[in-house]
């Protein structure tokens, strides 16, 4: 059985010291570890921004997509390889902003993923410029009066593309968030789970200490459920979108591939898909 030390490579990540991804990569390891998966059962995919490094940085199958697209890829690896856990990462830019179009689309879609945001509310690998999750208010070098726009909240957006699986943590709780993914990974459908990641050289507002302070585990609340959807928003909406923990959980409803009549025998890759001639033909025949 694999352990946390199999996935590493030869690779040094070159984050900068005390970027909170190095927490996130540590969970992911970890993760996999723990739910009995081999290097070679696991794909990474990611999109552009620091986050983006994190494919590399792990040993097991992984692809560097372009800004945006790491949720289009990782679902064809999965919808081609079912056998894969698949894993896809971005940054709240990648997620929220170029790629929102695709992150709306894979939350309704339900493939069998997991989807992790490295969430440091500002453009990172662009040297500090606002991003979707940026507060309003918030300096940087493209908004030096302070921006102007509201927020996008993740979970908020997770829960109205109608996902199955929601999280949200933060990447100090390596333990918490190790225990999520591995949950996110067992899920049966598409697992979103936004990880609030400090920026140590360009996020001086969103620091660690302000997260400790602002962030709300659902432990705290009373009676929370999980299963029901209403009352997860109304709690998302009454803490301001800084809950942490597995927010919202729908086991009921099928993944994509459950909806396709014996899609799940086989997986596609290992399939004789070869065309005949005559099958050619025919198919050819039908755009005349």
């Amino acid at each position: 059985m694999a352990t946390f030390k199999d996935f590493r490579n030869h690779v040094k990540p070159n984050w900068c010291p005390g970027c909170g991804h190095f927490s996130i990569q540590a969970a992911i390891q970890r993760a996999a570890a723990n739910n009995g998966i081999e290097p070679e059962d696991l794909a990474l995919i990611s999109g552009i921004g620091c986050s983006g490094r994190v494919s590399g940085y792990i040993k097991s199958y992984g692809f560097h997509a372009t800004h945006g697209r790491s949720l289009p890829l990782a679902q064809g690896v999965k919808m081609a390889n079912d056998d894969l856990t698949v894993v896809a990462s971005g940054g709240d830019g990648d997620g929220f902003a170029i790629g929102m179009g695709h992150t709306i689309h894979a939350l309704k879609r339900n493939i069998d993923i997991t989807y992790i945001v490295m969430d440091n509310q500002i453009y990172g690998l662009t040297k500090g410029q606002t991003s979707p999750s940026s507060s309003t208010g918030f300096v940087t070098k493209s908004t030096p009066d302070g921006s102007i726009e509201a927020p996008i909240v993740p979970i908020k957006t997770a829960m109205a593309s109608g996902a199955t699986f929601v999280a949200q943590s933060v990447s100090s709780d390596i333990k918490g968030l190790t225990k999520i993914i591995e949950e996110a990974m067992k899920h049966k459908g598409f697992s979103f789970v936004n990880v609030f990641s400090p920026c140590v050289t360009y996020n001086k507002v969103n620091t660690y200490d302000w997260f400790k302070e602002h962030i709300v585990p659902i432990e705290t609340i009373d009676g929370y459920d999980e299963t029901d959807s209403n009352k997860v928003v109304r709690h998302i909406n009454e803490n301001e979108g800084m809950l942490t923990g597995i927010l919202y959980r729908d086991t009921k409803r099928k993944s994509y591939a459950e909806h396709l009549d014996g899609y799940l025998d086989e997986p596609l890759v290992e399939r004789e898909l070869k065309l005949e001639n005559d099958q050619f033909h025919d198919i050819m025949a039908a755009f005349k």
